[in-house]
């Protein structure tokens, strides 16, 4: 847990913004109750976790900057074995289809154990249990590895992933699973128009993808499946923390722009549009190919880069 760090001290400022995300989590998830010791005890360890991953100068500000605040403290809620962070992290929805979190393992399951359902069955058992019963006494539980620096559905389905292809490398020589494959359900018919706006999302988000230079998706890629800050990612791009800034305010602006007036086109006539497209923007951009860890890796490697941790 590298518990030998020596972390900074919480200054003034820190401690005000600390005291302020502690009862933000309150109000936001009353059923899940945490008493200020344990919650800062957990704050601590979770930025240990965060001080060996970061890029550029670690501070309490870049932490609490970047934490998922409500993931965090349902992960926080499961590891003090609170009954309503359970049943939050069980309920949880992810991914295009919006589907449970253990829907989308299983659906994960299924494509790295095809036409073995006893197996598929095994992996998402053993691993839901994973998450605070650690594999081994050396072994750290899945959910005590999580540093809140991204959303925690998608993570626990990448840590899963990676279990068990780990497994599958050492018993059959297996080397990747593509990620694309973002472990959806299988979708299944639905009745005519039901997901009519969806569908016409869909088709013009990915059209917008198309229209973007590699500067732009690497830009996309770092502040979204990397969860990059405004200054880690002007780091990348050697610019200045304000031009990276306009330059994503601008990315986000036209994506609306293109994706409305095509919503427009198609007869939409509600008053929250622009949410619409955040929201559903948020899941195409973690399921699309061009942003995969792949593709990425390509964009970084041109420019002499190399992939943040994950």
């Amino acid at each position: 847990m590298n518990s030998d760090v020596t972390i900074p001290a919480l200054s003034g400022a820190d401690r005000g913004r600390v005291k302020l995300l502690y009862h933000f989590a309150r109000l936001q998830m009353p059923a899940i109750q945490l008493d200020e010791p344990v919650f800062l005890t957990h704050l601590e360890r979770t930025f240990r976790l965060f001080w060996p991953k970061a890029t550029g100068p670690v501070t309490w500000v870049s932490y609490l900057e970047g934490l998922y605040a409500i993931d965090w403290w349902v992960c926080v809620g499961c590891l003090e074995g609170q009954n309503a962070a359970w049943d939050e992290l069980f309920n949880a929805r992810t991914g295009r289809s919006d589907c449970l979190l253990v829907d989308a393992l299983r659906a994960r399951a299924v494509r790295l154990y095809p036409r073995d359902e006893e197996k598929q069955d095994t992996a998402v058992t053993e691993f839901w249990s994973s998450l605070i019963v650690p594999a081994s006494d050396e072994a750290v539980p899945v959910l005590a590895r999580y540093d809140g620096q991204r959303p925690l559905a998608p993570w626990l389905i990448r840590v899963f992933q990676n279990w068990h292809l780990s497994k599958l490398r050492q018993s059959s020589g297996i080397t990747t699973l593509p990620d694309d494959e973002i472990a959806m359900p299988l979708e299944t018919p639905k009745p005519e128009g039901s997901d009519r706006w969806h569908d016409v999302f869909v088709m013009a988000a990915r059209e917008w993808l198309g229209s973007l230079n590699d500067d732009e998706r690497l830009l996309l890629g770092l502040r979204w499946r990397y969860r990059l800050s405004q200054r880690e990612a002007a780091k990348f791009f050697n610019l200045n923390e304000g031009t990276l800034t306009r330059r994503t305010d601008k990315l986000r602006d036209r994506a609306i722009s293109f994706i409305a007036g095509r919503l427009v086109a198609e007869g939409w006539t509600g008053n929250d549009l622009e949410d619409f497209i955040l929201t559903e923007l948020g899941a195409l951009l973690s399921d699309d190919p061009r942003l995969s860890a792949d593709q990425l890796s390509r964009l970084l490697a041109a420019r002499g880069k190399t992939p943040p941790a994950e």
